[in-house]
């Protein structure tokens, strides 16, 4: 090789280990190939399954149209469908949950990363963090056994008798109903949100803590006018990640929710969920629009909870960045 050509050599050098990669070893250039190869079938996967449940739900697409979600309608034997009842379902129960569930979440993750001694926090985040390990069918027996009768006896009584003029309130107490399916859904997403808000928080950088305690706040008001509102945009990504399961979540809702397709204004009354119906009923499917219209009501519900992942993710990122990237 001459000496004219070893200098441009040496300055195509960068440009091809910027194409290739950072690393100018083969083995190395190969190791990179392979884990993107890895990450790229993630991205796959998600995509089959979009492809694969929008084919199965075209029948019912074209046929119902629009009329599929705001109709009240679910009869397999005339083939007239609607999803209107089991969206209303699962966004009143998953509201439900999420009532009853932030509070003690954020609380959990407040205590434990902000007050609870050293000594106490693992502990408390490990048994917190078990909940998440929990079957959901173990969830599910739970809530026969213990949490409808515990609704039927006291509970809706209580709320009958103290807030009985509201029709959220009225109606028969059965133990069983949109009440006991957000419960028991608030169970299961509450170590989901607790976890995530905990690992906000801390990424909040301690100089604004010892910021705020320098100027004279207590523990107190540094957390309520320093850490809360610079981790808000993180806890709300937690909060819509226990969203996202809360709508997914399919067997312990079934087990206590009632199943009932109606619209109700109690939530005392039986409901249903998308998750619940596609597992009670998707085994019973025997006609092309009945199978559809089950796939189709999976592709809403694919699709609400991808979208709510992804802003969650955003928005949990966005908290987590070091200071100097924001």
């Amino acid at each position: 090789m001459s000496q004219v050509e070893r200098p441009s050599l040496i300055r195509a050098q960068p440009q091809i280990l910027r194409r290739l990669g950072r690393e100018a070893n083969p083995s190395d250039l190969v190791f990179r190939a392979l884990v993107a190869t890895f990450a790229a079938t993630v991205l796959i996967v998600v995509a089959a399954i979009a492809i694969e449940m929008a084919h199965a739900s075209f029948p019912s697409l074209p046929h119902f149209g629009l009329r599929f979600i705001i109709s009240k309608s679910w009869d397999p034997v005339r083939d007239s469908f609607g999803a209107l009842p089991f969206i209303y379902g699962t966004i009143v129960s998953s509201l439900i949950a999420l009532i009853l569930a932030v509070p003690v979440a954020l609380g959990v993750a407040v205590y434990l990363t902000e007050l609870a001694p050293l000594r106490m926090r693992t502990p408390i985040g490990f048994t917190v963090e078990l909940l998440a390990a929990v079957p959901s069918v173990v969830y599910g027996l739970w809530g026969i056994f213990a949490l409808a009768p515990l609704l039927r006896d006291h509970v809706e009584p209580l709320l009958a008798s103290v807030f009985g003029f509201l029709p959220l309130f009225q109606g028969p107490h059965q133990g069983y109903g949109m009440l006991a399916g957000g419960t028991i859904l608030a169970i299961m997403i509450l170590p989901t949100i607790a976890s995530v808000s905990r690992e906000v928080l801390r990424a909040v950088p301690d100089v604004y803590r010892e910021g705020a305690l320098a100027l004279g706040a207590t523990r107190w008001e540094s957390l309520r006018d320093v850490v809360l509102p610079v981790a808000r945009s993180g806890l709300t990504g937690a909060v819509i990640l226990g969203l996202g399961r809360a709508l997914g979540e399919t067997m312990a809702v079934t087990m206590i929710i009632g199943n009932r397709a109606e619209i109700s204004a109690s939530l005392f009354a039986p409901s249903y969920t998308m998750a619940s119906v596609i597992a009670n009923e998707f085994t019973e499917a025997t006609g092309d629009l009945y199978l559809s219209a089950l796939a189709e009501i999976g592709l809403l519900l694919f699709v609400v909870t991808l979208l709510l992942n992804i802003i969650a993710r955003l928005l949990v990122w966005r908290v987590a960045r070091p200071a100097g990237a924001r």
